[in-house]
């Protein structure tokens, strides 16, 4: 068994974002491995002193995880722009594989970087499952955007920076906005508008979630049609709910900054209900 204590990424919330997240009961554990090994010092010196790489989280049930084929084609296309080439699907199912031998139920974090040789590394870290918070979140805004936001990649400061303050101040999370009060996306969870018929997520740069993903398909098929536009803050007090989501599921948004916000129980439950639909793929 391997022991705990030695993930390599000690920073605020690593996998989960900000939704206050439930830990699942379970032993507590805390690995990283790199291409299925322990990490070499080197390797983890190289991580910390080049802070260029990207990454995708997911929460694993039974050594299984919903959207594993978003997640691979995700770290692909991360790949090809920031490496200049494709990632082999099975190296990567194979080094989560290995992080399960031991443990079941985990959230998980890929990430992938280059060594000195133009190689890519795998480093999969697990920690205790999570899941979604049971109340509605409070968020506070900030005039901030991810840089290359299409791209979950590390480098992450701003998002931690602004996090840790709206914690601080009570709040679960940072929601970030650009020009004229225009609503991206929360630190690592998108964000979506239900005005009552459909579902609006936020056109600014915004990373495309793998759960925003999931959802978009379930929402269209169940005649809940979704659509992208944009999204202002003055606007959100106008919207049936608001709400959050991302590897962890979904959670109704209660109150941004001072102004509390409505919550339509009976759409959270059908929001819920299609998410945990979604069949769990096998690694």
């Amino acid at each position: 068994m391997r022991h705990a204590g030695c993930s390599a990424w000690p920073f605020r919330r690593l996998f989960t974002g900000r939704l206050r997240s439930v830990v699942v009961a379970t032993t507590p554990f805390s690995f990283t491995e790199v291409n299925s090994e322990p990490p070499a010092a080197e390797q983890l010196r190289r991580r910390a002193l080049v802070n260029y790489g990207h990454f995708t989280s997911m929460q694993a049930r039974g050594r299984r995880v919903r959207g594993l084929d978003l997640h691979l084609r995700r770290l692909d296309a991360a790949n090809r722009e920031l490496f200049g080439s494709g990632v082999d699907n099975e190296r990567v199912r194979d080094c989560l594989r290995h992080a399960l031998v031991d443990v079941a139920d985990a959230t998980l974090r890929v990430d992938l970087f280059q060594s000195e040789k133009d190689h890519t590394d795998v480093m999969v870290t697990a920690t205790p499952p999570a899941d979604p918070p049971p109340t509605p979140q409070r968020l506070r805004s900030v005039p901030y955007q991810r840089p290359v936001a299409h791209i979950k990649h590390v480098g992450a400061f701003g998002q931690i920076y602004h996090g840790r303050l709206a914690e601080r101040d009570g709040f679960d999370d940072a929601l970030l906005t650009g020009p004229d009060g225009a609503v991206s996306e929360a630190a690592i969870a998108n964000v979506g508008c239900f005005d009552g018929s459909g579902v609006t997520w936020p056109d600014a740069p915004a990373l495309h979630g793998i759960t925003m993903q999931l959802l978009e398909s379930r929402l269209d098929a169940g005649g809940v049609p979704s659509r992208r536009g944009p999204v202002r803050l003055a606007e959100l007090p106008s919207y049936a709910t608001v709400f959050v989501c991302n590897s962890q599921g979904v959670a109704p948004v209660g109150q941004v900054d001072d102004t509390p916000l409505p919550v339509d129980e009976s759409f959270m439950r059908t929001m819920i209900r299609q998410y945990e639909s979604v069949a769990w793929d096998p690694i």
